[in-house]
């Protein structure tokens, strides 16, 4: 197959698997600046601003930003390719990494609150890589290329949280407080994402997808946000895919979010915290190609409905622990489970109920929505757990789920038939 008339003829089967490979690598290092400053975050926010309410602000920000470069960065893919798109992603986080040093250094927590948007930057190019990873794959194993991109990240982000302790002398030696060694990762793991990114995903698997055009071709009809939502609202599947990442993303940030604070309230030691979100983590990309497998054999709405229950469990297990750190451990460790789930269904789902043209922009309108959700359920989770306790809060996020039951009863009703109608059935 041609591509243009001058770019060279490609394998596609070969330029996918070198795209996952190189995506893979980005998200080991890339993970590990999301876990590190995962991990102390919210304990930063706490001692900047001096407020439990406010220490939540740290992941609000960071899926604020996550939120707000979506669309900018899906936009710029659709315009000019991936590579572009996620090496712009990864640099805007490591400038993140050294606004919130710079942040801490000085004592300021509005500044330390924009740098976390930044921040917030990577997370975005960290959950659009799998969609890099969809591009030239089939449906029979889509779920499971992008799954094996979502568990690249294992290797990162579990590590990440653990570096609060080892990284604290490193810290002291720069003149720097203990807490803001595992920024100094994210940072550096920030950077080294968009070094591998830049200088390796050659060809463009999205400019190879569209046939080495620009994605926003007339054709795509440069569609607004507006317009992909009528997009996303005429399918029945695309619906329930968004709403099933949105809910599945709102309800782990917002029981994550307040883990740390509460573990520290209750006497848990730094390493000890640093290990629990460690093991979620894990739970969330560890078993990723697994949940792909069966994604791709046992159908995208059975493993999406599948998490919503794991994250029933996890919300009814964190809720119910008390100061127990196994059983909070167990419940987060499940949250990551139900997330995994959620978010390799729902992107799979969502990838298969649109046409190739308007995939890209309403994926980042998908990822807009996904971590506004975020945002807000970090956002609350501070209050929340101000007002009603740990239990309280996991009770609050479990709520989330009931629209996508909802919707998804509705879709297998149409998809069978039973209302009379003839819906997309991807």
């Amino acid at each position: 197959m041609s591509i243009g008339k001058t770019e060279p003829v490609h394998d596609a089967a070969a330029v996918q698997g070198r795209a996952v490979l190189v995506l893979g690598l980005t998200q080991i290092v890339g993970g590990l600046g999301m876990g590190a400053m995962l991990a102390v975050g919210a304990l930063l926010a706490l001692e900047l601003s001096g407020s439990d309410t406010w220490s939540g602000m740290a992941t609000t920000m960071i899926t604020l930003g996550a939120a707000v470069f979506a669309l900018p960065l899906a936009s710029l893919a659709a315009r000019s390719g991936r590579r572009p798109g996620l090496t712009a992603g990864w640099a805007l986080g490591a400038l993140g990494g050294t606004v919130v040093l710079a942040a801490a250094v000085l004592d300021t927590f509005a500044l330390f609150l924009a740098g976390m948007v930044l921040v917030g930057a990577g997370t975005a190019t960290n959950l659009q890589a799998r969609h890099a990873a969809a591009d030239l794959a089939s449906d029979r194993t889509r779920a499971r290329d992008l799954s094996i991109v979502v568990w690249a990240t294992t290797v990162g982000a579990v590590l990440g949280p653990n570096l609060v302790g080892p990284l604290a002398p490193f810290a002291r030696a720069l003149g720097l407080p203990d807490l803001l060694g595992p920024v100094v990762a994210t940072t550096v793991g920030f950077g080294a994402g968009a070094v591998l990114t830049f200088a390796l995903l050659r060809p463009d698997p999205l400019r190879l997808a569209t046939h080495g055009r620009a994605a926003d071709t007339p054709a795509a009809g440069k569609p607004t946000v507006a317009g992909a939502l009528r997009v996303v609202a005429a399918s029945p599947g695309a619906l329930l895919a968004v709403v099933g990442i949105v809910a599945t993303h709102t309800v782990m940030v917002a029981v994550m979010t307040m883990t740390p604070v509460h573990m520290s309230q209750h006497g848990s030691a730094l390493t000890v915290i640093g290990l629990t979100i460690s093991l979620h983590i894990a739970g969330m990309y560890a078993l990723a190609p697994i949940v792909g497998w069966l994604t791709d054999r046992l159908g995208r709405v059975p493993m999406l409905l599948a998490g919503q229950t794991v994250l029933v469990a996890a919300a009814a297990v964190s809720g119910t622990a008390g100061h127990d750190e196994t059983w909070v451990t167990a419940g987060l460790v499940l949250l990551g489970l139900g997330w995994s789930f959620g978010l390799v269904s729902g992107t799979a789902l969502l990838a298969e109920s649109l046409a190739a043209e308007v995939r890209p922009r309403v994926q980042g309108i998908s990822d807009l929505l996904m971590n506004l959700g975020g945002a807000a359920g970090g956002g609350l989770s501070g209050f929340v757990l101000a007002q009603t306790g740990f239990a309280g809060l996991n009770l609050f996020a479990a709520l989330f789920t009931l629209p996508v039951f909802a919707l998804a009863v509705r879709f297998l009703i149409a998809r069978r038939g039973w209302d009379g109608s003839d819906p997309n059935t991807a």
